[in-house]
């Protein structure tokens, strides 16, 4: 059988055979992500690159709200990224589609989606505060898609920015080897310019010209060595990694002989193959080395052709990967669409991995709310199509409805999978999930109810769900039949207050939200068993099922038989279609557990007996397998689980003893505390999200305004004690 641990290896032997189509033209094309943690710059750096680019007139600033990339209202009201926007912009010879994406931990959807349509990404650490909490977050979501990072230290002006700390970090607790690239020129207490490693020059900016003219010039006599013995490091660091550059310095008996060009192409190449990380710095916020970044980003980050060799396999066949859709006012619903083969025109009929047909009406160029039309998009590009009513996230777009079988054939061809075996409809489900990854969604935290302002909206408000259910997967909206409510699941308090916001804004709906409400997950305690016999005549038809199941713990697998001798007969009897609507009604009993209405989690369904009457309904048996796994649960009962978050708190030294007795008094498990400077702790901690609704005006109250905090979902852990959430739900009709 064909692996994922086979899958590597196979795959690149098959990437070694495939040639360098249309490398010529994608060379010169860069699609790169810019991640961050919250405020540490990502939407400021953008707005440089427009500009210096000459694709924006002027400097947008984010507490002016002018911004290309943050258009929203909302985003503009709070000066934060919520929605990921593309922008396209020409630097040099190059072009470079940029996807700005959100620091918050409540908008990491977005960030998902756009990682899976980029070909590298820069990380924005804050030079004051090195490597934060959602930094490892959006980090370890690039590693997800293997792609190669640089990393551009901001915010090198202020006064406690410390490069040498942020250098640090990056490599305990990111566990990556940095590459030091360039070194901060500091006069009078201010960024002045950078020294670039590699050539040995230094290069400064001229304020009054809102940092677009910059010189570069030979370093002075008296700081020369140091740099040189930088550079002599970096020869060094590279060499760990690069055996042919190892082989020029041995050979030539040191570093003098060492080339710009050769470093160049040994820091590319490191980049590309993930073993290590540029490391560039300046200030965005005052003009000081975006420039410089932007070359960092033509020069060492992947080329299309480099990195989606897969797709050819697709050979003359369009392919493109939708990886964000918005709703437009005047155009309706827009699908940005990776191109990965081929060339994507206007008129074009798609057709979906799922079967659905699709005409392409129109094509624009990206700049975040801005919209030109175009005729085309060639492969390696981005672009923005109008039409496509029934794509979704995640989509694989192709001109000819038998492209996708015919290019998953031609890859478990070439990858050796084993047709004969009976497995080999995994296999391709497996293949289907390379050439197609989605992105992973992550479970809600929050749940709460909505209502229009009048069954007059009924309609306009389901429409209007659909639409930000679309263009955000996170957002989980669902029918609860047994409270008549329509509940919406989202990431945290800040997600939900812009639904309704945008909602209002964007619909004209005052929708009334509920009261917010923990999304606690379920669980069985041991082993349980049970059956269900139901009989019914309906419009004269005999219905009879029987069914037994075993619910045990497990978390990998949710369905199986019971491979027992006493069982097996029986089970040997079933057809496999029955099988599929018993799994999908067992598994459809776990979504709603019988303490809170909770999913129940980390149990697999065992089936060991079935007993069907002839003539008997799918839809009848389905509901069957659906009573007898809510009967066990019932009589076995579960306990239940909450949601923890991950808190960083950064505190004045003098207030943290405050701070750590009241996180003591919300059951926090206290993982570290550690100093920040020679002023502030940094308190990290474990606290169950029950215990920090409303946490951060507390936390202002406490520490008298001087601390912050970040936090976000890191796992479900028992609670103790249950009653109280059980009685509640049962107080609010939500149990």
């Amino acid at each position: 059988m064909f692996t994922r641990s086979r899958f590597k290896s196979s795959i690149s032997a098959y990437l070694r055979q495939i040639s360098r189509n249309y490398a010529t033209r994608q060379e010169r094309i860069r699609n790169i992500g810019i991640l961050a943690h919250i405020d540490a710059g990502k939407t400021t750096t953008t707005e440089r690159m427009l500009f210096y680019s000459g694709k924006t007139t002027s400097l947008g600033e984010v507490h002016y709200g002018n911004t290309i990339t943050d258009y929203l209202s909302q985003e503009r009201e709070r000066g934060i990224t919520i929605c990921s926007s593309a922008v396209t912009f020409p630097w040099r010879d190059y072009r470079i589609n940029l996807l700005d994406t959100p620091g918050h931990i409540d908008f990491t959807m977005e960030v998902e989606q756009s990682l899976a349509a980029v070909d590298g990404v820069v990380v924005v650490l804050d030079g004051s505060a090195g490597v934060e909490a959602q930094t490892v977050t959006v980090w370890s979501q690039a590693d997800r898609y293997f792609l190669p990072k640089i990393v551009f230290i901001n915010k090198m002006d202020r006064s406690d920015a410390d490069y040498t700390a942020c250098l640090k970090d990056l490599k305990e607790k990111l566990d990556v080897r940095p590459l030091s690239l360039q070194l901060p020129i500091r006069e009078e207490e201010e960024l002045s310019g950078i020294i670039d490693v590699i050539s040995m020059k230094e290069i400064r900016w001229k304020k009054e010209s809102l940092g677009q003219i910059y010189s570069e010039s030979p370093l002075p006599d008296e700081i020369s060595d140091s740099v040189f013995q930088k550079r002599n490091d970096l020869i060094d660091t590279l060499c760990e990694t690069d055996d042919s550059l190892a082989e020029s310095v041995i050979s030539e008996s040191g570093y003098k002989h060492v080339t710009e060009k050769m470093i160049w192409s040994s820091v590319r190449k490191a980049t590309c193959s993930q073993k290590a990380v540029p490391v560039l710095l300046g200030s965005a916020y005052k003009n000081v080395g975006i420039q410089t970044l932007m070359d960092g980003v033509c020069s060492y980050l992947p080329a299309p052709h480099e990195r989606n060799k897969l797709y050819d396999c697709f050979e003359d066949n369009f392919a493109g990967k939708v990886f964000k859709i918005v709703h437009d006012k005047q155009r309706g619903p827009l699908s940005l669409v990776r191109v990965m083969r081929g060339t994507m025109k206007k008129g074009m009929r798609l057709v979906t991995m799922r079967g659905a047909a699709e005409t392409l009406q129109r094509i624009y160029e990206p700049l975040a709310d801005e919209y030109r039309e175009t005729d085309q998009v060639q492969c390696g590009e981005i672009g923005v199509c109008a039409g496509l009513k029934n794509t979704m996230t995640g989509d694989l777009l192709t001109n000819n409805a038998g492209a996708p079988r015919t290019a998953q054939k031609k890859l478990a061809k070439i990858l050796n999978v084993d047709k004969t075996q009976n497995n080999d409809e995994d296999n391709l489900d497996l293949i289907n999930e390379v050439l197609s990854l989605e992105p992973k969604v992550p479970d809600a935290v929050y749940l709460c109810s909505i209502e229009p302002p009048s069954l007059a909206y009924q309609n306009a408000l389901e429409v209007a769900l659909k639409q930000l259910q679309r263009e955000d997967p996170s957002l989980r909206v669902q029918y609860d039949e047994t409270t008549g409510q329509t509940v919406l699941g989202g990431m945290g308090e800040l997600h939900m207050d812009i639904i309704k916001s945008r909602l209002m804004s964007e619909y004209k709906i005052d929708a009334d939200l509920g009261p917010l409400q923990i999304a606690y997950k379920e669980t069985i305690d041991s082993e349980c068993s049970g059956t269900w016999s139901l009989e019914k005549e309906i419009a004269g038809a005999k219905q009879q099922v029987s069914i037994t199941l075993m619910l045990t713990k497990n978390s990998k697998e949710l369905f199986r038989l019971d491979n027992s001798p006493e069982n097996m007969p029986n089970l040997n009897l079933i057809r496999p279609k029955t099988l599929q609507i018993i799994k999908k009604g067992a598994l459809a009993g776990l979504e709603r557990g019988p303490r809170v209405g909770g999913k129940v989690v980390e149990t697999q369904v065992k089936l060991q007996n079935l007993t069907i009457g002839r003539g008997t309904a799918d839809s009848f048996i389905l509901a069957a397998a659906s009573q007898c796994v809510h009967k066990v649960l019932s009589e076995n009962g579960t306990r239940l689980l909450e949601p923890i978050m991950a808190v960083q708190i950064i505190v004045p030294s003098h207030k943290s003893p405050r701070i750590i007795s009241d996180l003591g008094r919300r059951r926090a498990c206290i993982n570290d505390v550690r100093s920040k400077g020679d002023r502030n702790k940094i308190i990290e901690c474990s606290v169950p999200l029950s215990e920090m609704t409303g946490y951060s005006s507390i936390l202002r109250t406490i520490s008298s305004g001087t601390a912050s905090m970040t936090m976000q979902p890191c796992g479900y852990a028992t609670m103790n004690p249950q009653d109280e959430v059980v009685a509640e739900r049962k107080a609010q009709g939500l149990e």
